[in-house]
């Protein structure tokens, strides 16, 4: 059983399961996120859906890069954990199973790519207090944690 965070599931709602990865990036006692200017302005674990046929360390490579701008390097999977959310860029309420990687922030390639994200650095003894999501503050708080 895979811990939910978040909003409890809404009687009677339909859901569409969402696989996603998202990393932990960890560098120099910061940690690297990014911020999300909608649909809610938030700083979050770089990552996001897997698409269809995509290996999920592929998909997190791509998403990494897309939101951050930055290449990464050995990922290690640190844990799991689901959400049930409204995704109003998709219009459909999602069950998102969101897989958890500890990487290596490489070197930056560029700005990112997806609009609406800038790469942010945090302290590491901010970040959790400062990230949007319940699932993301637990998954960063278990690699501080062991760092």
């Amino acid at each position: 059983m895979i811990r939910r965070y978040g909003e409890a599931v809404k009687p009677g709602q339909s859901y569409r399961r969402r696989p996603g990865v998202y990393s932990v990036l960890p560098r120099g006692g910061k940690i690297l996120v990014t911020f999300q200017e909608s649909p809610v302005p938030e700083f979050q674990l770089p990552g996001g859906g897997i698409d269809p046929g995509e290996h999920p360390l592929a998909a997190l490579h791509r998403e990494v890069f897309e939101e951050t701008g930055w290449k990464i390097a050995a990922p290690r999977r640190v844990g799991a954990f689901r959400r049930f959310t409204y995704m109003p860029e998709y219009d459909f309420w999602a069950e998102k199973i969101c897989t958890v990687y500890l990487a290596h922030p490489v070197r930056p390639l560029g700005p990112p790519r997806e609009a609406g994200h800038t790469a942010v650095w945090l302290d590491a003894s901010e970040a959790p207090d400062l990230l949007g999501n319940p699932g993301d503050r637990a998954m960063l708080a278990k690699v501080l944690a062991g760092l």
